[in-house]
């Protein structure tokens, strides 16, 4: 990790679960990280904890919905201007709901073909462009995949989310594959986890909290710790290594 400080990451959904957790981490190997979501208090808050514990990098909340380009490419404008560019680009914002195939409602569909589709495409693109305009050969993209995205899970509920999931899987193979054609050394990464214990669970099942808490006590479950964890490690190896897809799960985790 010692090469990337005081260079600038972007990690999306900064606020809780494993996007705060990726952004403390970056911020304790001396990064610059600019931390975005809809809400920034939770990031504020985590800025000051990094500043606080004397961490070399600095956590830079900046509030943008992701659901939304225009608030997109302004962000990435106001990185340019403000930090030069992005070197490093955390795609974890991610949502789901309860919307099965057969009964679903459309709008909550397009919500999560927004979040965790399109809005991880238009930043991962912005992030190139950013490289490539200052010459960084060795970014790296990197996203947090689910291991909905390898396997479909027995839940009318979740079918539709691993269906955006199985798209970023996708989604970073074709990545890797242009950015060869491209003749560039950036990388490109998913890491998929199984359950981890965060705020996913409440707000997936937000009208039945005890079903949310259920999920979480079923097994000993990932700590949003462990995916941080496979970040530092992947932006770690050696700059002639793709790291293709890390996939995690709990031991005790059955499917």
């Amino acid at each position: 990790m010692e090469r990337w400080k005081g260079r600038v990451a972007l990690v999306t959904g900064a606020s809780v679960g494993i996007g705060a957790a990726v952004a403390r981490a970056l911020v304790q190997h001396g990064m610059k990280v600019v931390g975005c979501a809809r809400n920034v208090d939770k990031i504020e808050k985590l800025a000051a904890e990094c500043q606080s514990a004397g961490y070399n990098g600095t956590l830079i909340p900046y509030k943008c919905d992701l659901s939304c380009e225009e608030d997109i490419l302004s962000m990435f404008s106001a990185i340019k201007t403000l930090h030069q560019g992005v070197d490093v680009c955390i795609n974890n914002a991610g949502l789901a709901h309860n919307e099965p195939l057969l009964s679903g409602k459309t709008d909550s569909w397009r919500n999560m073909i927004d979040v965790n589709v399109l809005a991880l495409s238009i930043c991962t693109r912005e992030a190139y462009q950013s490289m490539k305009e200052r010459n960084v050969d060795d970014g790296h993209i990197i996203n947090i995949n689910s291991m909905g995205g390898h396997r479909m899970v027995p839940s009318a509920d979740e079918h539709f989310y691993c269906a955006t999931k199985y798209a970023v899987t996708a989604l970073t193979e074709g990545l890797r594959q242009e950015l060869r054609e491209a003749k560039t050394h950036i990388r490109a990464t998913c890491i998929s986890p199984g359950i981890v214990e965060t705020e996913f669970a409440f707000r997936h099942h937000n009208s039945d909290p005890e079903k949310a808490a259920a999920v979480y006590e079923s097994i000993k479950c990932l700590k949003a710790q462990d995916i941080a964890s496979a970040v530092t490690y992947i932006l770690g190896a050696p700059p002639h290594v793709q790291i293709g897809d890390v996939q995690m799960r709990p031991v005790e985790q059955m499917s």
